[in-house]
């Protein structure tokens, strides 16, 4: 690429769906993603749920003429899912896995396995430098009953932290991915409030898309109706957010989204809807990028942060409490047992009361809940320092921002 600096950059963004052997079509629907992306060419291209690296080093081989530059990062158990081509050159690379995400013994959900994170490429557009970021957050599986929502607070917590610091010299700051929340949901306030990062979808001049610009919708024929209920025509979880600096005003001229259906396909690209933002770039002396409009206070969103962070807090200590409390009694049958067992050594003459594979079997059923019961007591602490570490963070927070307006007053 050369070194004017481009007028616009097209971004586009997709939830792949792309779990081998358990997601349906899944190589038919990557050849048609990458058939989409040769057609489109969009300048920068952030994928989710690319778990396999086989399928990456496919869309890799398959772009290599129109997105000579690409980078996938790894983490977890089955990697981060994270992926991103580009036109513009790649200067450099950082990833930061979440602290929370999920329960290892939850294997239905499959989040935990999955090594949830913020990716980062450092691109060149021109003379301007863009700071480019690709998340995937943790699901919401039960609207009513969310029992993930602290994890997914930590982890918007986590993300705007590390957009925030890794930042502070980017002319450029772009953010696409499947955050799992709804527009007005807690954690996507706190992003956008700390972060100044405004939604293409509610920034763009013109938009071409599912109604709402939802991108879980009723008709994808992959998507049940218990995925979006109580919402009938679908939610709007994937985003594409940018901003501007001192050195580049961005807007957002046109937005698109997949609708669903693909043409001369029996199925489409994904359970998600692929996004499509068209971003302008105006070059800016004074510094006047639009700012992020805000309809809460920054105090009353972190305040309502750290009481879904403390109701996250009192579960994990009361699990923990569950499973020390189940080891203790585990460790008594074992010792129980133990002491039975010993009755014929001080008894002479005494037979055995219980046939000796009873025993086996109980002992071994003893060593498990031990062995089980340990682990989840690590696990649950480690959950609660991670809980304990946000919420300190946030109240160190809210107290720098009232000493802030104190000293305004």
């Amino acid at each position: 690429m050369d070194n004017t600096d481009p007028d616009a950059v097209r971004v586009f963004s997709l939830n792949c769906w792309g779990i081998r052997y358990l997601s349906k079509y899944c190589s038919q629907r990557y050849h048609m993603i990458g058939e989409l992306l040769c057609k489109e060419k969009p300048d920068i291209v952030l994928l989710q749920e690319v778990w396999s690296e086989k399928d990456y080093l496919f869309l890799k081989k398959k772009l290599s003429c129109t997105h000579p530059y690409t980078h996938y990062f790894k983490s977890g158990v089955i990697g981060s899912g994270l992926a991103i081509f580009s036109k513009h050159r790649i200067h450099d690379t950082l990833l930061h896995r979440y602290s929370l995400n999920g329960y290892p013994y939850m294997a239905h959900h499959g989040d935990w396995f999955g090594g949830k994170a913020v990716g980062m490429a450092v691109l060149s557009l021109g003379s301007l430098t863009a700071n480019v970021y690709v998340t995937h957050l943790h699901a919401e599986y039960n609207r009513e009953k969310d029992s993930y929502l602290a994890h997914r607070v930590v982890q918007a917590w986590e993300l705007q932290q590390f957009i925030r610091h890794t930042s502070a010299g980017a002319d450029v700051v772009i953010l696409g991915g499947d955050l799992n929340m709804h527009p007005q949901d807690l954690g996507n306030r706190l992003l956008r409030s700390y972060t100044g990062l405004r939604d293409a979808y509610a920034e763009t001049a013109k938009f071409d898309g599912c109604e709402g610009g939802v991108t879980l919708i009723a008709d994808n024929p992959f998507i049940s109706q218990k995925e979006i209920f109580p919402f009938e025509k679908g939610i709007r979880i994937d985003y594409i957010l940018f901003k501007g600096s001192s050195r580049a005003e961005i807007g957002c001229d046109s937005m698109s989204t997949t609708k669903g259906s693909v043409a001369d396909s029996p199925f489409p690209f994904s359970d998600h809807e692929a996004l499509t933002a068209e971003l302008k770039l105006n070059s800016a002396q004074t510094g006047n990028d639009k700012p992020c409009k805000t309809p809460d206070s920054l105090v009353d969103i972190v305040t309502e942060a750290r009481t879904e962070v403390k109701v996250g807090l009192h579960c994990a200590e009361r699990m923990r409490y569950t499973a020390a409390r189940t080891g203790v009694m585990g460790l008594a049958l074992l010792f129980l047992e133990l002491a039975i067992a010993a009755v014929p050594w001080f008894a002479l003459g005494a037979e055995q009361p219980f046939p000796q594979t009873s025993f086996y079997l109980l002992a071994a059923l003893c060593f498990a809940i031990l062995l089980t019961t340990f682990l989840l007591y690590i696990f649950y602490t480690i959950e609660i320092k991670s809980l304990q570490g946000a919420e300190d963070q946030m109240r160190l927070a809210v107290a720098l921002r009232h000493s802030c307006e104190c000293l305004c007053f």
